[in-house]
């Protein structure tokens, strides 16, 4: 029974290690981008709570922050749709949800510089109280990484517009397996900074 049991987790181990031998270096460095990119957040994250945030002063959370929020969760389910649309070879649909999520995503870059606005109004400086500081880069940080994503989105939604209007780029450009490849890490990514935010944004909502 024993051996049959250490067995079966000595044979679980070689499928997780030949899995990861079977991923493309690409999407390997994308996965060790988002742990670094997650601890970052992590520490910067309980720097803030250990600052006390808001709570004892007559402050709000910028409305805004709640604005972009939700638009950054709809992006994300604009994004979820794209790798299924890809597959259904429906280029010209794959357009209309990429250029949604561009412009969700751009929105959501506005409100959190609005947020910013409102806080400044509320005699939040990012040289003032170190809650705001770390509010301020927490927030900036989001958006720095966020652009990121954003860049190359505008680039997918420039290709995909473009190859949609002709059958034999269509073609090519649905059986390219490296496409396939870019579509699945940027969704990947786009969830991580979605969900990631969310985070951020509950514990925002905490500290004040």
């Amino acid at each position: 029974m024993d051996s049959d049991k250490k067995n079966k987790v000595g044979s679980r181990q070689l499928s997780a290690f030949k899995q990861i031998e079977r991923m493309h270096p690409i999407r390997m460095l994308l996965y060790l981008s988002m742990v670094g990119i997650g601890v970052l957040f992590l520490i910067l994250l309980i720097a803030f709570m250990r600052t006390g945030g808001f709570r004892t002063e007559d402050v709000q959370l910028p409305k805004f922050f709640s604005v972009g929020t939700i638009l950054l969760l709809l992006s994300s389910y604009t994004m979820s749709r794209i790798p299924s649309i890809y597959k259904k070879d429906k280029l010209h649909k794959m357009t209309r949800y990429l250029g949604g999520t561009l412009v969700l995503s751009l929105l959501f870059v506005g409100a959190q510089l609005l947020g910013w606005r409102e806080m400044t109004a509320a005699g939040i400086t990012f040289t003032g109280k170190a809650s705001g500081t770390y509010l301020y880069l927490i927030s900036a940080l989001h958006i720095l990484h966020l652009v990121g994503g954003v860049i190359f989105l505008f680039f997918l939604f420039l290709k995909t517009a473009h190859v949609a209007a002709d059958s034999v780029r269509s073609l090519i450009f649905i059986r390219d397996p490296y496409r396939q490849l870019q579509l699945s890490m940027l969704a990947g990514y786009w969830h991580f900074l979605d969900f990631m935010w969310l985070g951020l944004y509950l514990v925002f909502l905490f500290m004040f």
